[in-house]
């Protein structure tokens, strides 16, 4: 895959503008100012594809021949009413509950901080949905290795079951030292190499 031939194809604010989900979507959420932005360039290789909005509120689109990048709007953004987060809300919920090609949600979480109450609620949808997703931790080179592994076993410990069986896969990741980028262009390369396969074999 060429990740640098990304390009922005469209921002919808209301479900009637969503674009055809004819490719997979790799979908990117998370509170506002977590990251969204830096992980999805890092991962197409450009500085400035996804930029944070100074009117947020949309689901953006990022265009590859194979597959799209989706990132929805961050949640907890304190610049807005009321009346405008319910908006947000809306239109997250009806994407993720429409009829869409969503292979795979990426949830944002920064390594740093504990996860918010909106980050539990979506985490708990994720797994309710059971949308393939895995938790990305950014900023992981903030911490020193002692307090990042405090913080992961802190995150290991908050989503067990009752067996003690982990029901969340993490990935830490930093757009400064890059790591965590080649884990996630391996999980949206698999991704559009089942759907090209998956044609090929409908021509068959």
């Amino acid at each position: 895959m060429k990740f640098e031939d990304a390009f922005f194809e469209f921002a919808a604010g209301k479900l009637n503008q969503l674009p055809p989900s004819d490719v997979p979507e790799v979908v990117f959420s998370g509170k506002s100012n977590v990251g969204k932005s830096s992980l999805i360039n890092k991962i197409l290789n450009r500085k400035s594809l996804a930029r944070v909005s100074a009117t947020p509120g949309n689901i953006n689109f990022y265009s590859l021949k194979e597959c799209r990048l989706v990132d929805l709007p961050g949640y907890g953004y304190a610049k807005v009413s009321h009346a405008e987060k319910l908006r947000w809300a809306e239109l997250v919920e009806g994407y993720l509950a429409s009829d869409r090609n969503i292979q795979f949600v990426v949830q944002i979480i920064d390594i740093r901080h504990k996860p918010t109450e909106n980050d539990l609620h979506m985490i708990e949808f994720l797994m309710e949905s059971r949308f393939p997703f895995a938790v990305v931790v950014t900023k992981s080179d903030k911490l020193n290795k002692t307090q990042r592994a405090k913080q992961l076993a802190y995150f290991d410990e908050l989503f067990r079951d009752e067996n003690g069986e982990s029901l969340v896969h993490y990935i830490p990741f930093s757009s400064v030292n890059g790591e965590g980028v080649d884990v996630m262009k391996q999980i949206i390369q698999s991704i559009a190499q089942a759907h090209t396969a998956q044609l090929q074999a409908q021509q068959e």
